[in-house]
């Protein structure tokens, strides 16, 4: 019964990512069939930026936590040792995994306090790459046969979402710089950034303090580089890098700017499913070398190199290089 089920919701998910959804729109429909079959009272999906694994957009079911709530949720994504994140199962390989640590952070500030205890989480990959997740919250447990159901449908949600993500809008505004502090604070910043904080108000509550604390952290780690969707359907990038002597221990200077087509472009390339080697054909394309040039930087045959572009031109659906740059140049 549960497999039918499973393949019953794998292709209906299938059609929804050949309707021509955004993101958001696809997760809106996936979270009414999953929810028909695993019930729960709140629930919310993210789709990730598949390079730094940071929540490019965010989709609540029917009910939303109380808004005071959203700000500690989405920060515990970003503590050291708080069990389960997203990141930690997309780097673990899990697809599902259930809570049941009790020193969990956001079972004790969030879930306790609405009267909820118990959490399902899925990852939704495509291939290797992680596109999304969903974390489903509900006062009774997960059952063994909804694990499993999860499990099943995962792939084809990761599949889906991966498709949904090649819809890119564009926009304009000012880049703002804003100086954060290691705990998050804010400093100092342009006057920019007031509009960049409205921006990502708008997708939720306390997401712009979110993606500070997090391009703070990653930015003591070397450098910060995330791409995050705004309310319209256009991409954010943040961009982090620690700032060295003064009084400003542990500061990083954080750059906000909308993001281009070359900011774009492996999460694109990602989202048509272009093999590492195709990716490194299609960079070859774009900086205008021809099939000669490509050969020998890349150590491959001309033949090869034909037998890649074509493939690209499938992808892409095109039928020419100059079509296939103006695809990606967008």
């Amino acid at each position: 019964m549960w497999e039918g089920r499973a393949l019953g919701v794998r292709r209906d998910v299938t059609a929804l990512a050949s309707a021509g959804l955004d993101v958001v729109e696809l997760h809106q429909a996936a979270i009414a069939l999953i929810d028909q079959l695993v019930p729960c009272e709140l629930t919310c999906w993210a789709s990730m930026d598949p390079v730094s694994g940071v929540f490019a957009t965010m989709t609540s079911g029917v009910n939303r936590i109380p808004q005071q709530y959203e700000p500690v949720l989405a920060s515990c994504e970003y503590t050291p040792g708080e069990p389960h994140t997203f990141a930690s199962l997309a780097r673990r390989g899990d697809t599902v995994a259930r809570l049941e640590d009790k020193r969990c952070a956001r079972l004790n500030e969030v879930w306790r306090p609405l009267g909820l205890r118990h959490e399902l989480r899925s990852l939704f990959r495509a291939g290797a790459t992680c596109w999304g997740g969903a974390g489903m919250v509900r006062t009774g447990e997960f059952s063994e046969r909804e694990v499993e159901f999860m499990t099943s449908v995962a792939p084809a949600l990761g599949a889906a979402t991966r498709l949904a993500s090649r819809t890119a809008a564009r926009g304009t505004g000012a880049p703002a710089i804003v100086v954060v502090a290691r705990d998050g604070t804010v400093r100092a910043s342009t006057a920019s950034a007031a509009r960049w904080r409205d921006e990502l108000e708008d997708v939720a509550p306390g997401r712009f303090t979110v993606m500070l604390r997090a391009a703070a952290a990653g930015a003591r780690t070397g450098s910060f580089r995330a791409r995050v969707r705004d309310a319209r359907g256009g991409w954010i990038l943040f961009e982090a890098s620690e700032l060295l002597g003064g009084d400003g221990d542990g500061e990083a200077a954080v750059t906000i700017s909308r993001a281009s087509a070359a900011d774009l472009l492996g999460l694109l390339l990602e989202a048509h499913g272009a093999s590492s080697r195709e990716q490194d054909v299609c960079h070859e394309v774009l900086a205008g070398r021809p099939t000669s040039g490509i050969a020998a930087r890349l150590e491959i045959s001309p033949y090869t190199v034909q037998d890649h572009l074509k493939s690209l031109f499938a992808k892409f659906g095109v039928r020419s290089r100059a079509e296939l740059v103006a695809k990606l140049s967008w």
